[in-house]
């Protein structure tokens, strides 16, 4: 009889509440509502003073990082705790772009350049991110680079948090990934629907690149399925402050002299959405302990996570607007970041109708003839 495979483990252990604790409390004193509002109408929208406090201050820039190589060595597990309460927060701040995806990319790849550059990333002065269209699903899509004599050629479209980068990593149409300095290319924004992670279109044109690996394909397949599945935890923490600031504002707004909050039909809307919340924590849950743990069943879990947690933290984030009445209309109130980081979210590393149809090919669920 053949041994079981192991269980995924949904539960937080101590030290990642421990986690919690400590990125809940620093978020609370350097990006709250207030602050993340004034940033998005400045010229400057990342925070720059956050993440050096996140990635020096709690080392969590280099959390995937081998310990060998000056990172933690830490599992998805934790960086999913990070982006849980960075999608709290709405925090300003290129972990997911740089701590996750250009980190998995790099640690596909062998060779001094990529463990060197593995070794900047962790210390959080320098900042990564991997060049991909801002819909490509898990596995991935080929590049639109070309490289000739050593110099590359190309436009990449709106990469997310582009402006931020101090490297950008950059796969090219003969297969191989290269590391380019974000200063040698042409980094133009463009305007973002989520205030919070920017977009901006990198344009090469006999650029200089560094040789990271021959097998780009792997490198990029590795970084946007780790994308995708840990992006389900910050949408986690998108629609749990959305249904938790719902529910407190509920409980404060009266009319008719008694909390709006007891209406029978407003409690069935904030039970079913407590419902889909629940349901979003077990699948990205499963996801991170997937990755951290490589399971067989990683791709599947990462499809179920990315497909769900999308629509239930854009549905999160359009009843916690309409549910605060006029004041959820404002610029002033910060719900509206919520769900523009929501819509975002959603087409980030896949929309949710392709990673149903990953899963389904997953699984060997055929549509109908």
């Amino acid at each position: 009889m053949s041994p079981q495979p192991p269980q995924p483990d949904l539960l937080y252990s101590e030290e990642e509440e421990a986690l919690r604790s400590a990125l809940r409390d620093l978020l609370a004193d350097h990006c709250g509502a207030a602050a993340v509002l004034a940033r998005t109408e400045s010229d400057a929208p990342h925070d720059r003073a956050l993440w050096t406090s996140l990635a020096e201050g709690m080392g969590l820039a280099g959390l995937l990082v081998p310990e060998s190589l000056g990172g933690q060595g830490a599992s998805h597990r934790e960086a999913a705790v990070v982006l849980e309460e960075l999608g709290r927060a709405v925090a300003p701040v290129p972990y997911l772009t740089s701590a996750v995806v250009a980190t998995e990319a790099l640690l596909a790849c062998a060779g001094d350049e990529a463990t060197g550059l593995l070794a900047e990333l962790a210390t959080g002065r320098t900042v990564a991110v991997l060049v991909h269209g801002p819909a490509s699903g898990p596995a991935g899509a080929p590049g639109a680079v070309r490289q000739e004599g050593g110099l590359l050629y190309g436009e990449t479209g709106v990469v997310a948090d582009a402006a931020a980068a101090d490297v950008l990593l950059v796969p090219t149409r003969d297969g191989a990934l290269y590391a380019v300095d974000a200063a040698d290319a042409t980094v133009t924004p463009r305007v973002s629907l989520d205030l919070t992670r920017p977009l901006a279109a990198v344009v090469l044109d006999g650029t200089p690149g560094r040789l990271l690996g021959q097998d780009a394909g792997a490198a990029v397949t590795r970084a946007l399925r780790a994308g995708a599945g840990l992006l389900a935890s910050e949408q986690l923490g998108v629609a749990d402050w959305c249904l938790t600031e719902t529910v407190r504002h509920l409980k404060e707004r009266t009319q008719f002299n008694r909390p709006v909050g007891g209406f029978q039909a407003l409690k069935h809307r904030l039970a079913q959405l407590w419902l889909e919340t629940v349901g979003v924590r077990a699948a990205a849950r499963n996801a991170a302990d997937a990755l951290a743990t490589n399971s067989p069943d990683t791709d599947v879990a990462v499809a179920v996570a990315a497909a769900y947690a999308s629509p239930v933290a854009v549905h999160a984030a359009e009843e916690a607007v309409q549910l605060h009445g006029g004041i959820g209309m404002t610029w002033e109130h910060p719900v509206h970041l919520y769900l523009k980081r929501a819509k975002a979210d959603a087409i980030a590393y896949g929309s949710a109708g392709r990673h149903r149809a990953a899963l389904a090919e997953l699984v060997d669920l055929r549509p109908p003839l």
